[in-house]
């Protein structure tokens, strides 16, 4: 009885892209459906769970003889929109604080107050030309002296809410900007490749507790580790469910839109991404997502 399974996306040596399945002894097996998004719906067709659809082409298929590192992998999944959930976390408060008094830390602020309120922060992070996938640059923003990677817990959700399966995504994150003014948040957030999701998706049945989830995240640069962070998804201020509900509720869901969850790793204060960096993150089962730094182009607009 396979315990758990990853799903995710590759390129063949024809450079044609399939649909993958990874199980927990690390035996990798390609997929007959066009991507993860059939999948569910032949699941939902058959009335069947994804995972036991995937079993059945297991027992049928042989094992790719290509190890998973050498794989050329794709982004999991087209998410037609990445939303993101902000300062569900208490060491995200703390550097959500820290922006917004200047590090001066004299005042309760309005961050103080979402963290404690009924109503989380959510908001909209990426679209699917916008977001990238495992070993793809992400990008820094030209005009953003204090730049971060936000690593989160995704899930991967259905059109009426329901939790498919869990992913890593990197919320890429300019403090500066953020820390100026709240209403800049979309600036802050927003921008060409400033969302990266990967390297697999975890089957929801498969997962017994998504709160023993521990995440991992280093960051090298010039081959040489210049942080290393790590937290536990049971140290999330607010419940799935609850960021769920928020999100569905008055709301048009698609299909595969991915909530990423909120980040308890923050480097320090003094640290700033810069271009060649390598960052690593890391979630229990579901893999490293790994992309290098790249600097944006400016984009100029000549009016008149």
């Amino acid at each position: 009885m396979v315990r758990k399974m990853n799903i995710f996306v590759y390129e063949d040596s024809e450079q044609n892209v399939q649909l993958g399945a990874r199980t927990d002894e690390g035996l990798l097996y390609s997929l007959p459906y066009e991507n993860y998004h059939r999948l569910i719906e032949v699941s939902r067709e058959l009335d069947k769970t994804p995972l036991s659809i995937v079993q059945e082409e297991i027992k049928l298929n042989k094992p790719l003889s290509i190890p998973f590192s050498s794989l050329k992998l794709r982004v999991p999944i087209e998410a037609p929109e990445v939303w993101a959930a902000g300062v569900t976390y208490q060491k995200s408060r703390e550097a959500r604080n820290y922006e917004a008094t200047e590090g001066k830390l004299d005042a309760s602020t309005f961050y103080d107050k979402v963290y404690d309120a009924v109503r989380p922060e959510l908001f909209m992070k990426s679209t699917a030309a916008r977001t990238v996938g495992p070993n793809e640059e992400v990008c820094i923003r030209s005009d953003s002296q204090w730049q971060i990677p936000e690593p989160e817990l995704g899930l991967v959700l259905s059109s009426s809410g329901e939790i498919t399966g869990f992913t890593i995504g990197n919320d890429m994150s300019c403090r500066d900007i953020e820390g100026e003014n709240p209403l800049y948040l979309p600036q802050a957030k927003v921008w060409h490749r400033s969302c990266s999701i990967g390297p697999s998706i975890r089957l929801v049945e498969t997962v017994k507790n998504p709160y023993d989830m521990e995440i991992n995240c280093k960051i090298y640069r010039d081959e040489q580790q210049v942080f290393s962070g790590s937290g536990m998804i049971s140290q999330l201020k607010r419940k799935l469910e609850e960021l769920i509900t928020f999100l569905v509720r008055d709301n048009d869901l698609f299909e595969g839109t991915i909530l990423l969850t909120g980040t308890n790793i923050v480097p320090p204060n003094d640290f700033s991404l810069q271009e060649g960096d390598r960052i690593e993150i890391e979630i229990t089962d579901i893999g490293i997502l790994c992309n290098t730094v790249q600097k944006i182009q400016v984009k100029t607009v000549t009016l008149g």
